[in-house]
């Protein structure tokens, strides 16, 4: 018997409990319903969880096919797939954040943090593309995991632990590039954020595998199982014999390797280091997440939902470009969005 099991819990049994809690979500800590109609409405709110962000983007794709001919273009639709790309990388790790009833708000900063690193490694120092990349993979899931261990041994809430990665990450940025952008970078470097293979983007590509990797260890993987465990119920899973802390620390140095991986891809991007990058850029990674079904309460979502929702995201900025609206109106929209995003939570958490 593990340390922190149960006494009397047999491993079978065991599992059968951290099953209950990743299907249950927010039941495991609480009395569950006694009616048959009440005992099919987790599923129900589920579903209409997920389909809500299916239904939104299909209303936007069907509105702008109408407002502008130029939407449904086969060349327009691969620039929204771009331009997600980033995004959805993002919003796929803070979705593990958000399953564990957690946050994640340095995601920006450790983006620009990232992406200047290694673009000073390139510029600066001479050191070849990959290792550079490579390098500050690392450093974004290392600072992540800072944030994880202020959550798990400092005993802080994660939106204050993060909160201040934002602000240390950022500086840091600033301290490094001294507040000038990086420029002059290879193509070696440049061609994981412009070129293609085939009619594919590469960030799209990247996005794909990011993707599937985070898809299977969630929906096949006892670690993924953990996870949405923790969500469930942190405490009962923790009596149960799993080392919450230990899946809490996982999950904040997956969002900061993907932060860190959208920050160099953003930098290749935009073939230069930009120490303002990726401002504001955690309103839309929670909002990828949310809109596609992932509830904040956590134990609730997946990543294929977050890139429904990133694709929510990206049809908006996309289409109100071509609908030629101006930039400052699109931030009251994203706003609105999130709103909205919230509010849908919140409903189907009530239904549940």
């Amino acid at each position: 018997m593990g340390m922190g099991r149960l006494p009397g819990l047999s491993r079978s049994r065991f599992g059968f409990v951290v099953r209950a809690l990743a299907r249950q979500g927010p039941y495991a800590t609480r009395e569950a319903p006694t009616t048959n109609q009440s005992r099919h409405l987790p599923g129900l709110s589920n579903v209409l969880r997920r389909a809500s962000g299916l239904v939104i983007l299909l209303v936007l794709w069907i509105g702008l096919a109408f407002l502008s001919p130029r939407f449904l273009t086969p060349t327009n639709l691969l620039t929204v797939a771009l331009q997600i790309s980033i995004l959805a990388i993002v919003a796929i790790g803070q979705t593990f954040t958000i399953l564990t009833a957690g946050i994640d708000l340095s995601v920006g900063s450790i983006g620009a943090l990232a992406g200047s690193i290694a673009a000073g490694l390139v510029v600066r120092h001479g050191v070849p593309a990959l290792p550079a990349m490579a390098t500050a993979l690392l450093l974004g899931m290392a600072l992540g995991g800072i944030s994880g261990l202020l959550i798990v041994r400092g005993n802080m809430p994660p939106f204050v632990a993060t909160l201040a990665m934002l602000a240390v990450g950022r500086g840091l940025t600033l301290v490094y590039t001294e507040g000038y952008p990086i420029a002059g970078l290879p193509a070696d470097f440049t061609n994981w954020g412009t070129a293609s293979l085939g009619p594919i983007p590469v960030p799209v590509i990247v996005l794909l595998v990011v993707l599937a990797a985070a898809h299977f260890a969630l929906r096949h993987t006892r670690f993924g199982l953990h996870v949405y465990a923790v969500g469930g119920g942190e405490e009962t899973t923790r009596l149960a014999g799993v080392s919450t802390n230990r899946v809490k620390l996982v999950v904040y140095a997956i969002s900061g390797f993907t932060a860190a991986l959208g920050g160099v891809l953003l930098t290749a991007r935009l073939w230069s280091a930009q120490p303002n990058a990726q401002l504001g850029f955690e309103l839309d990674a929670i909002a990828a997440p949310v809109l596609g079904g992932t509830s904040l309460f956590g134990g609730v979502g997946s990543v294929a939902g977050t890139l429904i929702g990133a694709l929510i995201m990206g049809t908006l900025g996309n289409g109100l470009n071509l609908l030629e609206v101006p930039s400052y109106y699109q931030q009251v929209v994203k706003g609105l969005v999130f709103i909205l995003a919230v509010a849908i939570d919140l409903v189907t958490k009530r239904k549940r």
